[in-house]
């Protein structure tokens, strides 16, 4: 009886497998979270920076010009 219940209390070869794949997913979802937290942090400090820049009066002319339309 004190054989049955300990081989009942350890885990099985394959529940120990399914837990070291539940942590593989575990870090692997850990790390794409950390890396899309990253690019997003620098997606925003790139608009920020767009849009704090002067914008230069006379590019959109110059855009109209381009295309062939008549200016403002």
């Amino acid at each position: 009886m004190t054989t049955a219940t300990l081989r009942l209390a350890t885990p099985t070869p394959f529940e120990r497998m399914l837990r070291q794949a539940a942590l593989g997913i575990a870090r692997h979802v850990d790390r794409r979270v950390a890396a899309r937290a990253e690019r997003r942090e620098i997606a925003l400090d790139m608009l920020r920076e767009q849009q704090a820049r002067k914008q230069d009066p006379r590019a959109l002319d110059h855009t109209l010009a381009q295309m062939g339309l008549p200016r403002r």
